[in-house]
């Protein structure tokens, strides 16, 4: 009976670890290496490009996505070169020789205007917040227009930190984030003309109501003060 008994037991324990295995290898799994990322529903290239400091350029061709349009949930994105894609991705027909990439010239940054009325409360590097831009205090509903002439590459709250945010891209080298946005009148793919009004502020986590501005050179953050005129 003894014997009976612990070898059911050692069933039970089996079929345990079996099922455990199994629900194991179905399960998403969003952990990955220190160079990775796994794309979650509703990332786009640019907003894991701008979470990790990185050129959306350089990351689309590390993973040989071209415009970077074609990401979905699960993909395994890598932020850093690995080898053979120093080159432009060549055709599946073609051979994958690959072939020096010439350097993209550092563009101008376009002419930049105030994205909103008030003062700067919080200066670029400075906390609270992300330190990444800069925080203009200001009336909850107040607009929010686009520093510059650019299209909408990003428009949503995936991003932690930022709340509602959106993301101009200007030329191939700037950037321009307008985050903790009340509303959102933009969508990703738009076309937008300096000054035009893309959203209405909203608060920051400290309840204040204030937007978070901010500029990126090559995928870096530069201190808007900068760009933007005096005033």
């Amino acid at each position: 009976m003894p014997v009976a008994r612990g070898k059911s037991l050692r069933l039970c324990v089996a079929a345990a670890c079996l099922l455990a295995a199994l629900a194991g290898c179905s399960a998403p799994r969003y952990t990955t290496g220190p160079d990775t990322h796994i794309v979650r529903s509703g990332e786009t290239l640019f907003s894991i490009a701008w979470r990790y400091g990185k050129d959306p350029a350089d990351v689309a061709r590390w993973n040989r996505l071209g415009d970077g349009s074609l990401i979905h949930p699960g993909q395994v994105i890598y932020l850093s070169p690995r080898p053979g894609t120093a080159s432009r991705s060549s055709p599946a027909a073609q051979s994958p020789t690959p072939k020096a990439v010439p350097n993209v010239p550092t563009q101008r940054p376009p002419p930049l205007t105030w994205p909103t009325r008030g003062k700067i409360d919080v200066d670029f590097g400075g906390k609270p917040g992300t330190g990444t831009g800069v925080l203009i205090n200001g009336k909850v509903g107040q607009a929010i227009n686009a520093a510059a002439s650019g299209r909408v590459v990003y428009a949503g709250s995936g991003l932690i930190g930022y709340g509602q945010l959106i993301i101009l891209k200007h030329n191939d080298t700037y950037l321009s984030a307008y985050g903790y946005n009340a509303s959102l009148l933009v969508k990703e793919g738009e076309t937008i003309k300096k000054g035009q009004r893309i959203a209405t502020m909203g608060e920051g986590p400290e309840h204040k109501a204030r937007l978070h501005f901010e500029i990126r050179r090559n995928g870096k953050p530069v201190n808007p003060r900068q760009y933007l005129p005096v005033r």
